[in-house]
């Protein structure tokens, strides 16, 4: 059977990782000074910065209509016996319920609803294309999948909460406190949800360190198959950096960087890192 895997540009993949694991990325919508844009398409996460600093106003996002999904999806199955497509959590966008809506017209599209974001829906893409390519079927794909997501560990730690609190994920004495004291909050995402883990204080360099090294204090229940470093913009110094205390913690397999693209990083904003694996 020929399975077509395709997900939401939340997923984080590069072009270059999409297009050599066969992934079709739908594009999420970026609106800024008055103009909209397909993530990843015709927008940049470095673009939409400029355009942010030109505006003065932060970004919106939407989800990916549903239109968009059949047209994706009708393609994809004129070469392909079905398709599995994976959406950012459902608590976070409406995308997961206008797949079904166009799964639910076509029949042969499978929906799964990550209850994650970022480099974590690119692990279930990933492990999905996998088993394709092993011979399992959708739906047992599907429900191995639905069993590995609460695996999942997710988190980032941010440089600055303005975007957050701008765009509503956090109160503004939060915000303001965190600025002031030089805070870096861990954000993770925990039941399909974000939510405000630790704080650190201090240069982001040194605070990545400290996150990274917390996060995978219990080696023994980290699965060292495949771990991505994903940001929305840092140096590529301190990408070493976390790469460089990573392999000195546990012996990942596989260790991808990634780059995040326009809707995470109009949420998160620049200078935002994370380290997302599974356990065991």
């Amino acid at each position: 059977m020929k399975i077509q895997i395709t997900a939401d540009s939340t997923c984080d993949l590069t072009p270059a990782l999409a297009e050599r694991h066969h992934i079709t990325i739908t594009p999420l919508w970026v609106t800024c000074g008055g103009e909209t844009y397909q993530d990843g398409v015709d927008i940049t996460p470095d673009g939409l910065y400029e355009k942010i600093r030109a505006s003065g106003e932060l970004s919106s996002t939407a989800a990916v209509n549903v239109q968009t999904y059949l047209d994706v999806f009708s393609q994809a199955l004129e070469d392909h016996d079905a398709v599995i497509h994976f959406t950012i959590s459902s608590d976070m966008s409406s995308c997961y319920q206008n797949a079904r809506i166009a799964a639910q017209e076509l029949g042969r599209v499978w929906v799964v609803d990550s209850r994650s974001l970022s480099t974590g829906i690119a692990h279930l893409a990933l492990d999905a294309r996998e088993m394709a390519q092993a011979g399992m079927e959708p739906a047992e794909i599907c429900a191995e999948l639905e069993r590995r997501r609460d695996k999942l560990d997710v988190s980032f730690v941010v440089d600055t909460l303005e975007y957050l609190r701008k765009g509503g994920r956090c109160s503004a004495v939060a915000a303001l406190g965190a600025n002031l004291l030089k805070l870096h909050p861990c954000i993770y995402v925990k039941d399909g949800a974000m939510g405000v883990g630790k704080k650190y204080r201090g240069k982001l360099a040194d605070c990545l360190t400290a996150y990274v090294k917390e996060r995978l204090a219990d080696g023994q229940s980290v699965d060292t198959r495949r771990i991505f470093i994903t940001d929305s913009g840092v140096s590529e110094a301190v990408r070493d950096q976390v790469e460089q205390t990573l392999r000195s913690l546990l012996p990942f397999q596989e260790i991808i960087r990634t780059r995040a693209g326009c809707t995470v990083s109009s949420h998160c904003g620049p200078g935002t890192l994370g380290i997302l694996f599974y356990r065991k």
